[in-house]
């Protein structure tokens, strides 16, 4: 009802407006005078009008100056009277709101989340609207927390000086909580795949960390969001997905239902290119590449999107300003789709302004920097979209939006972002245990850290073997450079007395930076200074007592990533390479490690997924031998059907390590079997493995390729995921220990 009668005061005001002042007609502004203001000083106001003594006036200019003024939220009644060049302005101004309270909140960490968003409203014009909004965040954060149920309560309280104090009343009522998650219809993949695409979790009893337990719409629709967008990636470009919930028990607990309807596989029939005649057309020949190698293929809405980038990027190369690409789908022979990608000429124009709303917690330099797009830049539709994801990508803000309008100037252009901020902390703890120990975590992660949008991250981790402690530092954007830069201190001991005979304690801090450096292909650089500590017992051999110590080590690492899989999360297609190397810039055993891993995956049907693993490393020292703690070992997941550890070389009863291992892995998952079993993956596997050469005795060497096949199964269930695998040994050396059956379980709280 209130943007009604705003739009009518506009609306009486223009008319009147035009009809004592026509548009054409245009005088020197030569005084201002106020009226009716008691709080704000005259200059405030006539700073706010954007008007100087001298200014050209007109009906256009007039407008513009009413907007502004009804903009700034501090006036709720305005007049304008313009005549013999003096410009009257007659104000009515918006009660402040003096201090705002909250009532009927106990837990002191969503009483200070509440507290954070209503601080910056207090000294503020009450406006209603905002208000409605801003309890309407207020709720969402006890819904979060579970509070499906709470109810609020608004007490306005006057203060008879033209200022209120509002009172926020909270009902919260009882927790509700997520008791189930299914899902029903033609989904065409089994639970347990699409359970880990959600966010919402199925409360449990020791799940008292996890906020994804409670019910909560906003995250429920964000929840649908995830798997729409997974399976139009597979094809299913007219996927319907539907929640709905039932109360289950106690009239409290919530049964969390989406349905799905998959409809028909699409298939990418062809690719046009629709180019206005003002652009050469050979620019874009590249694309023509991507377009015969994508004919054919299942519909992608990734694989869309990748086209997008790639004519945005040489749109922007060209130095073609003025442009805007989108594209349309169209569906022909009932299951394949024509893709129509059309760049069109825009009108030129320029960004006068741009205005940020929305931001109490985040500085505003934080989203000012993650623009491409600048005030007084030319107004490129395709900087200004990239700059939109930019500033979403964060992860700081539940939703970005932006609207543009005309200048002073027609053909420019006048920007406002409005963001609206979510929590960005999260604590988090898991335990596992199976037939290679048991292990503990726990951590502390912070997003947006004192409104800057640096990351803190904490974490702890205990295993049979090991204590780690590690704290990280990131700033996503350093300087405006594209550049991640983190900062890290981390502690690590490691204790295989028992079985080996020494303890290492290592200690150190580093500094790194990644980035993308061309198209999917991505580059680390870090530095690093480490303290470890080598001790050793009656148990240890000969060399690792001759390595006990201290040891000072400063390392250049870095690697090379070529990332051409379809989605990080799950891939079904696709390749993966990475290159890392350690270099030592000074350090007591100057030992090099170069490790490679690349992995392919390929799915022939919907469930039906092969996929290869490659693993590679190889340390060597210029000085000698390399440190015991050192020495490569094939990780226990590259290798099934034999102890972890306890492969290649012995020096007397002890696994040693090598200078080199080696690993390939091929797996199948079995398609259409066990439909019944829901929350349920089975994979047939074979693993190959060496780890050979041991510098300092080449008579312990043991050269011998290890291989084994086997089933491995994935099972979600009430406890958490639990794997297990049988595997059958069809190579080994003497000296092995082999490891038929293998299980891992482990959950979150």
């Amino acid at each position: 009802m209130k943007k009604f009668s705003n739009k009518i005061k506009f609306l009486v005001f223009f008319t009147l407006l035009n009809l004592s002042f026509g548009s054409t007609h245009a005088e020197i502004l030569k005084k201002i005078e106020i009226f009716g203001n008691e709080r704000l000083a005259d200059e405030t106001i006539i700073l706010f009008s954007n008007l100087t003594i001298g200014d050209d006036i007109d009906t256009n200019i007039i407008n513009n100056t009413f907007k502004n003024l009804f903009k700034t939220d501090y006036f709720k009644d305005l007049k304008i009277n313009f005549k013999n060049g003096v410009l009257e302005i007659s104000v009515k101004e918006n009660p402040i709101i003096q201090e705002i309270k909250i009532n009927g909140i106990k837990n002191k960490s969503i009483l200070k989340q509440l507290e954070k968003i209503t601080r910056k409203s207090e000294k503020y014009p009450f406006i209603n609207s905002k208000i409605i909004n801003q309890k309407n965040q207020l709720n969402n954060i006890v819904r979060i927390n579970g509070f499906y149920f709470a109810d609020i309560q608004t007490q306005i309280i006057d203060n008879n000086n033209n200022s209120i104090n509002l009172i926020y009343n909270f009902n919260l009522g009882e927790r509700a909580k997520i008791n189930e998650i299914k899902f029903i219809g033609d989904k065409i993949f089994n639970t347990r795949k699409l359970i880990k695409i959600i966010l919402s979790e199925e409360t449990r009893p020791w799940k008292f960390i996890t906020k994804n337990k409670f019910m909560d719409p906003n995250r429920i629709s964000t929840d649908i969001k995830l798997l729409e967008l997974f399976y139009k990636n597979k094809g299913y470009f007219n996927v319907k997905i539907k929640s709905s919930y039932a109360l289950v028990k106690n009239n409290r607990d919530f049964k969390l239902i989406f349905s799905i309807d998959t409809g028909k596989k699409y298939f990418f029939k062809d690719f046009n290119l629709n180019i206005s005649n003002d652009y050469i057309n050979h620019n874009f020949l590249d694309l023509n590449k991507t377009f015969s190698d994508l004919k054919g293929k299942q519909y992608s809405i990734k694989a869309i999107n990748d086209i997008k980038k790639k004519i945005d990027k040489i749109a922007l190369q060209k130095e073609f300003i003025f442009i805007d690409a989108k594209y349309e789908e169209k569906i022909v022979n009932e299951n394949e789709i024509i893709i129509n990608f059309n760049i069109e000429q825009l009108e030129k124009s320029y960004v006068d302004k741009i205005n940020i709303f929305g931001n109490f917690i985040t500085e505003e330099k934080v989203i000012r920097n993650s623009l491409i797009v600048d005030e007084g830049d030319p107004y490129n539709k395709i900087l200004f979209n990239k700059s939109i994801s930019n500033i979403k990508s964060k992860g700081i803000f539940k939703s970005v939006k932006s609207e543009i309008s005309k200048s002073k100037n027609k053909k420019n252009k006048i920007i406002n972002l409005i963001v609206e901020e979510k929590p960005t902390g999260e604590i988090f703890a898991g335990i596992g245990t199976g037939t290679g120990g048991s292990s503990f975590s726990v951590g502390l992660k912070e997003k947006n850290y004192l409104g800057k949008g640096i990351t803190l991250d904490t974490n702890f981790a205990l295993s049979d073997d090991e204590v780690r402690g590690k704290f990280s530092v990131i700033n996503p954007n350093f300087k405006n450079s594209d550049r991640l830069l983190k900062t890290t201190i981390e502690s690590t001991t490691s204790d295989f007395m028992n079985s080996s005979g020494y303890k290492t304690t290592r200690t150190g801090l580093s500094l790194g930076t990644g980035f993308e450096q061309y198209e999917d292909i991505f580059i680390n650089l870090d530095v690093s200074n480490y303290y470890e500590k080598l001790v050793t017992s009656d148990k240890a051999t000969e060399i690792k007592k001759k390595q006990e110590g201290d040891y000072f080590e400063n390392l250049f690492v870095y690697s090379i990533t070529l990332n051409k899989l379809n989605q990080n999360f799950q891939p079904t297609d696709g390749f993966f390479t990475k290159f890392s190397q350690s270099v030592p810039i000074y350090s007591d055993d100057n030992s090099f490690e170069n490790t490679l891993t690349a992995s392919k995956y390929h799915s022939i049907t919907d469930n039906f997924l092969i996929a290869g693993k490659l693993y590679l490393k190889a340390v060597n020292s210029i000085d000698g031998d390399v440190r015991v703690s050192k020495r490569v070992y094939i990780p226990s997941s590259r290798l099934r059907g034999f102890e972890s550890g306890k492969i290649g070389p012995k020096d007397g009863t002890q696994y040693i390590g090598g200078n080199y291992g080696a690993a390939f892995n091929f797996t199948s998952s079995f398609p259409k079997f066990f439909n019944e079993f829901e929350n349920l993956d089975l994979n047939l596997f074979v693993d190959a493995a060496n780890l050979w050469h041991v510098d300092y005795d080449d008579s312990l060497d043991s050269d011998k390729i290890r291989s084994s096949t086997g089933v491995a199964v994935d099972w979600f269930t009430a406890i958490g995921p639990l794997s297990f695998s049988y595997a059958i040994p069809i190579t080994d050396a003497n000296s092995d220990e082999t490891e038929s059956f293998r299980f891992q379980i482990g959950t979150s709280f």
